[in-house]
């Protein structure tokens, strides 16, 4: 496929965009706006032998996807696993059991249904990658189900596009920090926010102190954070104040 190939809206959106993270932000915002019923959305890649939230819209509840990755299971884990498509029409509804150590968090944050698409090979070296999408309301994304589906196909092009495009471009070490240095913060906050009650605000400033106060860059803090939480270790106590 070449970049001309591109569903028109999408190419516009890798030309003006900085990077593939940009990019991915973007699409996020633009999937909550084209299907009908969606609250939020993220982006699952796999990367290595770990799943990460690449993008999310705005309205995505900090940590929503970042339980299932520490649980190894949920719709999103599922989709970008198996390449098969994973829809929860009502989480509350007592017969749905495929993700038992997911579901209360998502329902406590105010999500009831849940639509995760497969992005067909877009995730690096085909490992794996989905298009999550959030509904507030039971059912909220089954009349939007062939939307959805007609936008990830999209997505998991241009996706494939920028990433050759990134490649092409910059070093792998280069192209690896891009993508993962706004999402591993975000993922860093979801954690404190879990781990110490804290808001969204209060989470980054800690995260900056710390950063700050090691004379660490926030994204290397960030990542480290997000490492030993995924990883076999748990996460560093932040220096309080």
């Amino acid at each position: 496929m070449t970049l001309e190939t591109t569903p028109e809206p999408l190419a516009q959106a890798i030309v003006r965009s900085g990077g593939l993270d940009t990019l991915l932000r973007d699409l996020t915002d633009r999937a909550v706006q084209d299907v009908p019923g969606a609250a939020a959305c993220s982006i699952t890649v796999r990367r290595g032998d770990r799943l990460l939230t690449l993008a999310g819209s705005g309205g995505l509840p900090s940590g929503l996807d970042l339980r299932q990755y520490e649980n190894g299971t949920g719709p999103c884990v599922t989709a970008a696993g198996t390449g098969v498509e994973q829809y929860a029409p009502d989480l509350a509804d007592p017969a749905e059991a495929r993700w038992p150590a997911y579901v209360p968090y998502a329902l406590s944050v105010g999500v009831r249904c849940v639509l995760a698409l497969p992005l067909g090979s877009a995730g690096a070296g085909g490992n794996g990658a989905a298009l999550n999408l959030y509904g507030a309301e039971p059912d909220a994304l089954g009349p939007g189900r062939a939307a959805a589906r007609a936008f990830a196909e999209r997505a998991a092009d241009t996706v494939e596009a920028a990433l050759r495009m990134e490649y092409e471009g910059a070093d792998v070490p280069d192209v690896r920090t891009a993508l993962l240095s706004r999402s591993v913060i975000d993922q860093a906050i979801g954690i404190l926010m879990a781990r110490e009650r804290l808001d969204a605000r209060r989470a980054l400033e800690r995260l900056r102190r710390v950063s700050q106060h090691r004379n660490t860059k926030l994204r290397d803090l960030a990542a480290d954070l997000v490492a030993r939480v995924t990883g076999d270790g748990g996460p560093p106590a932040p220096e309080s104040g």
